[in-house]
């Protein structure tokens, strides 16, 4: 391997019986010199020959090794099944075109990866490996990412925190609180440092609430610009697939592979931007802690910093709107388990009586597409006179990291919604949204803030994100498990 500054690469871990490698210490300060580096400097290391992707995979599943019992990320690890793919990456002979030549990545349990079993977090599930890759990971691999997991979900993936039967996915900034749901497990890998870019999907806020739980930057795509096909029918069309990452550049490759578009640095507005601030919760009672308010606070002032007009302008949540949207998370979970084959009666208590009133709403014909139609075309009007708005993502801290499936229905829902009510609306609307951090803090753990777009949007606001990334720049990893020993200003 030419010189380079990657340095101290160790290829001399073996496996252990559970496919995680074995041999490594605690984790604690540098691992190898490649991980914690970003997904864009790694691929730019494999393509131009600086870096072996056998090294660099081989890295991060000794890292992985070192932090999963902390923090319970994944489902399955394929140590060997990875290395054989980071070694196609090297022998590659159009390498030096590859996005993401030789990157970790990790994959949701609820796309299908070939020669994996998808279990969208049930016990319940058929032992069925995938035939084939779901098209979001076929683009990944192509792109030359290589899987190293499956991530830990909520069952059927419907709920704010990832947990399990005998297993707890935690926060890597607060071990004792969730890393959310339901793509948890992908945003706690990421956050640890285990991978620098996950797949995951938002159905409700899937991807934003982790990222705001983990403090992590992503985008959920608009309808139809990245391949969904998630469960039986994407959650009657709300359900998008994205990738989770802790930085905009990594962001942006990673939804143009997605999106199957050329990556490409996002262009500049023409003039300054119009933006909406909005703080009203969307459930009544449900109010914003003074860390959101801070974090907006934030952001407002380097909008306007940065010249951009910053008005004040609520959008009108219809009870259509809400309806709806609760009408289709319901019925997923009645369609997925039809569509998964699933023995009802292994399924958690929870989601059970979930899946039992999504029964009801899909006969009953309460899920109606006309809904979604009319609240898509009241924000093309909201969006008439402004470019973009910016909102909070979640009232507090995360939920306490717990075994919520063993509790019921209601208690879930009730701290589902009582925690995250600024971002399924957007779903139901099929308009994309991107979380990024931003502000003070909570009390050791991240704040972030959320910027919705009318249709077509998501290169401008990976631009406005870019822009902010740079006159906020926020910490990239998990203090405990930053493997770089700190990149950025701490957020608490």
């Amino acid at each position: 391997m030419p010189p380079s500054r990657f340095v101290g690469m160790d290829a001399s871990a073996g496996s252990g019986p559970s496919g995680v490698p074995v041999g490594v210490g605690s984790g604690e300060g540098m691992l190898d010199g490649v991980v914690g580096l970003p997904a864009t400097e790694l691929a730019a290391g494999v393509r131009a020959g600086e870096l072996s992707a056998v090294d660099v995979v081989r890295a991060h599943l000794r890292h992985l090794a070192a932090v999963e019992a902390r923090v319970g990320a994944f489902r399955v690890v394929r140590t060997e099944a990875a290395l054989a793919e980071a070694a196609a990456v090297d022998a590659h002979p159009d390498r030096s075109r590859l996005p993401l030549a030789g990157v970790p990545i990790a994959v949701k349990d609820n796309v299908a990866v070939a020669g994996e079993v998808v279990t969208d977090g049930s016990r319940a599930h058929l032992p069925a490996p995938a035939a084939a890759d779901h098209p979001v990971v076929a683009r990944l691999r192509a792109a030359g990412a290589v899987v190293v997991g499956i991530t830990r979900v909520p069952e059927l993936c419907l709920y704010s925190a990832t947990d399990g039967a005998g297993t707890v996915t935690r926060n890597p900034w607060d071990t004792a609180r969730s890393a959310a749901g339901s793509s948890g497990g992908s945003a706690a890998a990421v956050a640890a440092g285990v991978v620098p870019l996950a797949q995951g999907n938002d159905g409700m806020g899937s991807l934003r609430l982790p990222a705001a739980a983990c403090g992590l930057v992503t985008l959920k795509p608009g309808s139809g610009v990245v391949p969904a096909q998630i469960g039986a029918d994407s959650w009657s069309g709300m359900a998008e697939n994205g990738v989770l990452a802790t930085t905009v550049a990594d962001l942006a490759v990673g939804f143009a592979v997605l999106a199957g578009t050329e990556p490409a640095t996002p262009a500049a507005p023409v003039g300054p931007l119009r933006v909406a601030v909005s703080t009203r919760s969307p459930v009544p009672g449900v109010r914003l802690d003074a860390a959101g308010r801070a974090a907006l606070d934030v952001v407002i002032a380097e909008l306007r910093a940065a010249g951009h007009v910053v008005v004040e302008k609520e959008p009108v949540i219809t009870p259509a709107a809400a309806l709806g949207t609760i009408t289709r998370w319901l019925a997923g979970a009645d369609s997925d388990a039809e569509a998964l084959g699933l023995d009802r009666q292994a399924l958690e208590p929870r989601s059970r009586t979930h899946a039992r009133l999504g029964r009801w709403v899909r006969r009953a014909g309460l899920v109606r597409p006309q809904t979604a139609a009319a609240f898509r075309a009241r924000m093309a009007g909201y969006f008439a006179d402004v470019d973009v708005l910016l909102s909070p993502v979640v009232s507090g801290p995360p939920l306490p990291a717990r075994p919520w499936h063993e509790r019921g229905f209601l208690a879930n829902i009730t701290a589902n919604a009582r925690w995250a009510p600024w971002t399924s609306a957007w779903n139901v609307a099929g308009l994309p949204a991107l979380v990024l951090p931003a502000g003070p803090g909570r009390e050791g753990l991240p704040s972030s803030v959320q910027f919705v777009g009318p249709a077509g949007a998501e290169t401008r606001l990976l631009w406005l994100a870019g822009e902010l990334e740079g006159r906020l720049p926020w910490r990239r990893h998990a203090p405990v498990f930053d493997p770089a020993g700190g990149v950025g200003e701490p957020a608490g």
